[in-house]
């Protein structure tokens, strides 16, 4: 299992803008073959090494991760992604 974490600040951090980006996100779901689970989580502490946006997702193999690197779907969200963030840092593990 290969879980895949992204964690994003935006630059516009207003609540209309991070729920905005959060249902772009959580519209993934059922669309990916490839994607077992998807989770997105919003800051609540707010402070200054804050992200805003947590995503944490999970695939059978490194294999379903690059497949869902390439797939239409997320090449979409990445489009999104590229306008709407200042920053984000990610982690991949196994287990």
């Amino acid at each position: 299992m290969i879980t895949h974490i992204v964690l994003f600040k935006l630059k516009d951090r207003t609540p209309e803008s991070i729920a905005r980006t959060v249902q772009v996100l959580r519209d993934m779901e059922g669309k990916i073959e490839e994607l077992l689970s998807i989770e997105v989580g919003t800051d609540v502490l707010h402070s200054d090494r804050s992200f805003d946006i947590a995503l944490v997702t999970k695939f059978a193999s490194m294999d379903a991760l690059a497949a869902y690197q390439i797939h239409p779907v997320h090449k979409k969200v990445i489009e999104h992604m590229s306008e709407v963030r200042e920053s984000s840092a990610s982690v991949d593990y196994e287990s």
